[in-house]
């Protein structure tokens, strides 16, 4: 597949919407649940957190995230920037902050129906990578799910992306947490990168491309 990817600015929303609306929690959450703390299905509506994400996508001096591109068509998505911008993290018992580095957090992917299993999700990976040192990002985290024995899980219990693929692109473990005394412990692992010899923060429109 040959992707371009492009940081989400408020002109890209309605692009965004033609993912989201393909059904599943993206057309209800619009990736605000690790946004706003307490925000869930009883008291906030899609309009709510589609506003939300493009108040944020307006403000913002770095993008929330990338909009992966097939053609035209808009085949995934990936949230990602600095830890403090989602304020459901700090309260986690099972994600809370492991120390007092900055970090960037990498929480969501989103893959269109008829796209998975093609490799986005880990392309998505490699740009938001590079997005993120880009903007002088030097520690990366995530929160994967580990399927290590080869379970197969439904997509939508996924969206933080698998073990496997973050490892595959030099991530480690380097904490794993309980959220509850019965809960599987989750992995948190990191990635250290060197930022470019470039501005700290490049315009929010930079495109990125992978062949």
């Amino acid at each position: 597949m040959a992707l371009q990817f492009h940081p989400l600015t408020p002109d890209r929303i309605p692009d965004l919407a033609t993912l989201f609306d393909q059904g599943g929690d993206p057309k209800w959450c619009w990736c605000a649940w690790f946004r706003v703390r307490g925000r869930d299905w009883t008291n906030a509506t899609a309009a709510a957190n589609r506003e939300l994400l493009e108040t944020v996508a307006g403000e913002q001096d770095h993008a929330p995230g990338l909009v992966a591109y097939e053609d035209d068509m808009v085949v995934g998505w990936v949230s990602l920037g600095p830890r403090e911008d989602y304020e459901r993290l700090a309260f986690s018992k099972a994600l809370a902050p492991l120390d007092d580095r900055a970090v960037w957090s990498i929480v969501c992917f989103v893959v269109g129906r008829k796209s998975r299993g093609h490799g986005v999700a880990a392309a998505l990976l490699d740009a938001a990578i590079n997005y993120a040192r880009a903007n002088g990002a030097t520690t990366l985290e995530a929160y994967p799910v580990d399927i290590a024995d080869g379970t197969r899980i439904p997509s939508a219990n996924a969206f933080h992306g698998t073990l496997g693929m973050f490892e595959r692109a030099g991530f480690k473990v380097v904490a794993r947490r309980k959220g509850s005394p019965n809960a599987t412990p989750r992995p948190i692992v990191r990635k250290a990168i060197r930022p470019r010899n470039a501005p700290a923060r490049p315009n929010a429109r930079t495109t990125l491309s992978k062949e």
